[in-house]
């Protein structure tokens, strides 16, 4: 069944403080054209400059995740993207009238109620889904964390959290229905963080929003009657105001789910997922995630949805275990008979790694001269084979493919290890070692049956075809 895009009806505003910078902060959505995304626009600045909500423009995720342009920045994103992304709300406009919006509750339902309110419109163009159809992981195992996507023709999430404390000790929490169980068992959900980190952050002056009633305050430490006056002050509230909870919680405050800090971290993940753009379909398992590994797996998930986007341009015929076949080759390079020397890619990896294959027949031209009686392929041919294997991991991405050449610049340590003969495949892999603007260094490895049988160190450049 065909899904198209949503906006909404007519515009939501809300008014509240920003948990970190403390100012007050008027946050208007408003209806947006199709193919237009959620972008933030700072209506206090001069011109009200534009940040569209995308991966290539977070800039910190210290507390939050904070994206910005041209100098311009809206801190803690996180809960307003969560909202439009779990109402499956695809294009959006978000008026600012200051750099961070209120943290209200310090969940996403405020803005969910909102936006419900203001009721959806469903446009005439399709959503553009992003299909996982092969693993995407991401580890960091300095943290514990790991986070994958497998395939699924849907969207589902789980997430476990674990902080070795015994007022929240290990919990998980599934989301398996964005339609049914997002507004009301995942947008209620608060943020928490640990009554060490209050007491840290408050000295440092970095939540000038911060209140008791916008967080769930876990305790993890012992304070005396003087030390919690002391916080209360910082935090601007009456010294009476905080006590140690029974219950392992600041002020004794109830949890709204059992599992709340679970589904919190559940509910950021959904709002930097919506960083990528465009709604997957995907399971995503996630083991103790935070705003940093979340921006990372979603970096991820754009190189790979980059290299579909080309893949869908040129190979337009999916075959197993291929993701350039011959023809699409043919429309990516330049190169023809008889120097076209490169069969398929099988493996591409955006700005990192790519896989090519080579048969080798007796049938090449080059036979016939080297060496008459003994045929071998030319070294150099090898090392022009992996020059057009990295020059398509260069050229991939570039919005003007078709007017755009690779020249290679450089070659360095090339050493040839064995003969290659009629009969043989070339596993040709080729990794970026350095890139900048339109100059990429790439280590290539030239394989048969397993043994190396040619290396080389790369330097080229990509420019525009001579007219």
């Amino acid at each position: 069944m065909l899904i198209h895009q949503r906006t909404i009806q007519k515009e939501a505003s809300l008014c509240g403080t920003g948990l970190h910078t403390g100012e007050k902060c008027m946050i208007t959505f408003k209806p947006a054209p199709v193919n237009y995304g959620y972008r933030f626009i700072r209506t206090d600045i001069e011109d009200s400059p534009e940040i569209p909500a995308l991966i290539e423009n977070v800039i910190d995720v210290l507390r939050g995740t904070t994206i910005g342009l041209n100098g311009v920045k809206v801190n803690t994103t996180e809960h307003v993207l969560a909202a439009l992304y779990g109402l499956q709300i695809d294009n959006c406009s978000i008026e600012m009238s200051g750099p961070e919006p209120p943290v209200m509750d310090g969940s996403a339902h405020p803005f969910a109620e909102a936006l419900l309110e203001a009721g959806f419109h469903e446009q005439d163009e399709p959503k553009n889904y992003l299909i996982i159809d092969e693993t995407i992981e991401y580890h960091d195992s300095k943290n514990g964390v790991d986070i994958v996507a497998l395939p699924l023709d849907s969207f589902r999430t789980t997430v476990m959290v674990d902080y070795k404390n015994p007022a929240l000790g290990s919990q998980h929490s599934g989301l398996f229905d964005l339609e049914k169980e997002f507004f009301k068992e995942f947008s209620p959900s608060r943020t928490f963080c640990f009554l060490s980190e209050v007491e840290a952050l408050a000295n440092q002056g970095i939540i000038k929003g911060g209140d008791v009633d916008n967080a769930i305050v876990i305790i993890d430490k012992s304070m005396r009657k003087g030390e919690l006056a002391d916080l209360g002050n910082k935090l601007g509230l009456e010294s009476g105001n905080l006590v140690i909870g029974a219950n392992g919680i600041l002020n004794n405050r109830e949890l709204r789910f059992n599992n709340e800090p679970a589904r919190h971290k559940l509910l950021d993940l959904l709002g930097d997922l919506a960083l990528l753009g465009m709604p997957i379909k995907a399971q995503v398992l996630a083991a103790r995630p935070g705003h940093a590994s979340n921006v990372e797996f979603v970096k991820h998930l754009k190189k790979y949805a980059d290299r579909n986007k080309l893949a869908r341009q040129y190979q337009h015929e999916k075959k197993a275990g291929v993701i350039f076949d011959i023809n699409a080759i043919q429309n990516i390079l330049p190169h023809r008979y008889p120097f076209l020397l490169i069969d398929k890619i099988v493996e591409f990896k955006l700005d990192e790694k790519i896989v090519s294959i080579k048969n080798v027949t007796i049938n090449e031209p080059f036979f016939q001269g080297h060496f008459p009686g003994n045929p071998i392929m030319p070294g150099v041919l090898i090392l022009e084979a992996m020059a057009q294997t990295g020059g398509i991991m260069m050229l991939n991405g570039n919005d003007n493919i078709k007017e755009s050449i690779v020249y290679f610049m450089g070659i360095d340590k090339a050493r040839f290890r064995k003969p290659v003969l009629p009969g043989d495949t070339l596993v040709i892999e080729a990794t970026i070692t350095n890139k900048r603007r339109n100059v990429c260094q790439f280590d290539a490895k030239a394989y048969v049956r397993g043994e190396l049988v040619c290396e080389a160190s790369l330097m080229a450049t990509v420019a525009p075809k001579n007219k």
